[in-house]
């Protein structure tokens, strides 16, 4: 007796494709995005031996400010927070947008 085979709808497809198809392609997108960021600032940070008040003085914000834009889960910072945090670590930002790959059928 032959056994049916389930078919993978997902076979040959990209995880990119998998995450549009369930409408979380953008979510995942700026989570990472917000992740690496917060995780290069950080080692900015400990390389330079600063201190989140010292950071956050060099911003001219408040600690809770500077919290805020280190904390990976938190997507709301605004372009010129990250713009003065990157200066306070003696970086710059740069962004660049991409033509993103089409979704296959």
């Amino acid at each position: 007796m032959a056994k049916a085979t389930k078919v993978n709808p997902y076979a040959g497809s990209s995880f990119d494709d998998f995450l549009k198809e369930d409408g979380i392609y953008e979510e995942v997108q700026a989570r990472a995005l917000k992740r690496a960021l917060a995780e290069q600032l950080d080692d900015a940070m400990q390389s330079g031996k600063l201190s989140k008040v010292s950071m956050a003085q060099r911003m001219a914000t408040s600690r809770s400010q500077l919290d805020r834009v280190l904390d990976p889960s938190n997507l709301s910072i605004q372009l010129d927070t990250l713009i003065k945090a990157a200066s306070a670590v003696g970086r710059t930002v740069e962004i660049r947008l991409k033509r993103a790959p089409r979704l296959s059928s």
